[in-house]
């Protein structure tokens, strides 16, 4: 498990494109988040720490509203992995941002709660309190399941503290 987090740590801080001195016009926007999977599963429930980026060079207008592209993932206490890309959609609501986003990825359940299948689609709300231009802070709620393509569908849902800075 500390291989994996040592990963995580060098991929976002030393490999990630935000951290490029080019972009410092709030282009990029990472999200650090911890919080718990699966809470409302008390057998399986574990802490979790991910991150999410979003190029904001990307973000299109459409008839669902402003749409953004992004990517990222979590691991558990219980070595379980989810790796995503979807979208979110930002909804400025003065110093708040609700942030609702929609993404498939690979799930690995490690030791952790099989979910039923490798490919899982979550479903999440964000409200954050923007504290400068640059930096926000929310909580977030989601919902991770296979939508009953693998043999079972328990799913598991998460909430999480979040950190997000825009770079």
């Amino acid at each position: 498990m500390k291989k994996i987090f040592y990963i995580f740590i060098f991929i976002v801080f030393f490999l990630n494109p935000a951290f490029a001195e080019e972009n410092i016009d709030n282009e990029h926007q990472l999200n650090f988040f911890t919080g718990n999977f699966d809470f409302s599963d008390n057998k399986q429930k574990a802490l979790l720490v991910g991150f999410q980026h979003q190029n904001e060079n990307l973000n299109r207008n459409t008839f669902l509203g402003n749409v953004s592209p992004i990517t990222g993932g979590f691991i558990t206490e219980n070595s379980a992995a989810y790796v995503y890309t979807g979208i979110e959609w930002n909804v400025d609501m003065g110093s708040l941002v609700f942030t609702p986003s929609f993404t498939p990825g690979y799930y690995h359940e490690g030791d952790g709660k099989d979910l039923g299948h490798a490919l899982e689609f979550k479903s999440e709300v964000q409200l954050s309190y923007s504290a400068s231009d640059k930096t926000n802070f929310g909580i977030s709620y989601n919902h991770v399941s296979n939508a009953s393509l693998g043999d079972k569908n328990p799913g598991a849902n998460s909430y999480m503290f979040n950190f997000v800075k825009n770079f």
